[in-house]
């Protein structure tokens, strides 16, 4: 019986090795599942495209299609532990303790954090300073003092690690310095002296999100925006937020990350923002307010269909990421309106920071609104943000990348634009 039965289980493992050995990861997975950052947002592609193969036992390849059900808080707190892990920015462990305080990797966080501060230097008055930025802001000064500690003089990293690449932008570039004062042109508006520029953007219709990438991102559907709205042309700045400052309407932000008058305003959160265009509201007389998503992405695709605004392929020199070309700096986005301006005529949304939009975190776009209004629920407290930062790859870059992040964390590659009706 014995040498009946062998050759079958020979026969058997033989066919269970040739019909369950996965295939070799698809071309498109490098730019699918490279696109994992700090962030809160970060969503898992866990797919049957990106089984993985563990070692095989008894000469069976035993393949691994998922480790858990799709969106849960638990997988997304893996998902934001494994893109920060080996992070040298405090920044990010301050972060994932803002939002997981008794998550499975706190004790290590907090561990990591403490030496990255211990081993940042310190002039004489840092103390003090730290302890005034940190009631305000969930990343206070440190993180920008220990951004690169890789290299062997920290202490000169701050604001000078890059100058060899920085300097030959800031020379190509001159107008983004007067950026924030510069008169309006013949096209933009400008509702105050402190308000931002903004540009009118007529009604249309568009193929809102992809079908070929990330699962959140589907399914590509198509919208009408019937209504008029202006969207600024630039990213808030950190110039005109501390306008909002002085006036004491919004809150001040660290200033390690926000020391530069015309770069993007970043470290805020949804709820800091909400401040900021209440009080453009009041001074302007303007109902000013968050872009809805679908708005966003209209005016960031500027009329195209393809996969970044200026073609289907990564052009060197059109949004400021890491693998996007010069100028780029490890430190801190570039000023805004460093890059070129879409059809639309709007700067930099591909990269530079991340920007809020005003509708609720939902997993996809299964039923949501086809004519460009804001995609609400009540109580929401996770908010989309849009864009991709200097910080992220070139894969960020797509138009249609979306994830989500706390409306009331902080963080330092987030910022935002602002939107208003056009009655």
């Amino acid at each position: 019986m014995w040498r009946l039965l062998v050759p079958v289980c020979m026969l058997i493992s033989l066919g269970l090795t040739s019909t369950t050995r996965p295939a070799e990861p698809a071309a498109h997975a490098s730019s699918t599942s490279a696109r994992m950052l700090p962030l809160v947002a970060a969503q898992t592609r866990i797919e049957s495209a990106h089984a993985q193969a563990v070692p095989r036992r008894y000469g069976v390849a035993i393949v691994r299609v998922g480790l858990m059900p799709k969106d849960t808080s638990e997988e997304y707190e893996i998902t934001f532990w494994n893109s920060i892990k080996d992070s040298q920015y405090p920044a990010d462990y301050e972060a994932y303790l803002k939002a997981y305080p008794n998550g499975r990797f706190a004790p290590l966080a907090q561990a990591r954090l403490a030496r990255l501060r211990a081993a940042a230097p310190k002039p004489p008055s840092a103390p003090a300073a730290h302890e005034t930025s940190g009631t305000t802001t969930a990343a206070p000064p440190p993180p920008a003092q220990a951004k690169t500690p890789t290299p062997p003089p920290p202490a000169a990293a701050p604001t000078k690690a890059a100058p060899t690449i920085a300097a030959p932008a800031q020379a190509a570039v001159p107008a983004p310095t007067n950026i924030v004062t510069m008169k309006a042109g013949p096209h933009d508006i400008q509702d105050c002296p402190a308000c931002p520029l903004l540009i009118a953007v007529t009604p249309g219709n568009f193929v809102m999100g992809i079908d070929t990438d990330d699962a959140s991102e589907k399914p590509a559907h198509r919208v009408t925006i019937s209504h008029s709205y202006a969207l600024s042309k630039y990213a808030a700045t950190v110039s005109q937020w501390n306008a909002c400052v002085a006036a004491g309407a919004c809150p001040r932000l660290s200033n390690e990350n926000n020391s530069a008058p015309n770069a993007p305003v970043r470290d805020v959160s949804w709820d800091d923002a909400q401040q900021y265009v209440k009080w453009l509201s009041k001074i302007s007389g303007k109902p000013y307010r968050l872009p809805t998503e679908a708005e966003w992405e209209y005016a960031a695709r500027g009329g195209t269909e393809t996969r970044y605004w200026w073609g289907n392929e990564m052009r060197k020199g059109t949004a400021n990421c890491k693998d996007c070309g010069p100028p780029w700096r490890v430190e801190a986005p570039d000023d805004v309106g460093s890059f070129p301006a879409n059809p639309f005529g709007f700067y930099d949304m591909a990269g530079g920071v991340w920007e809020w939009v005003s509708d609720c975190w939902h997993n996809s776009y299964k039923n949501a609104p086809n004519d460009g209004h804001s995609w609400d629920e009540p109580n929401c407290q996770t908010r989309v943000i849009r864009g991709g930062s200097w910080r992220d790859g070139a894969g960020y870059m797509l138009t249609a990348t979306r994830f989500k992040y706390d409306s009331s964390v902080r963080y330092n590659a987030n910022g935002f634009r602002v939107a208003r009706d056009m009655k």
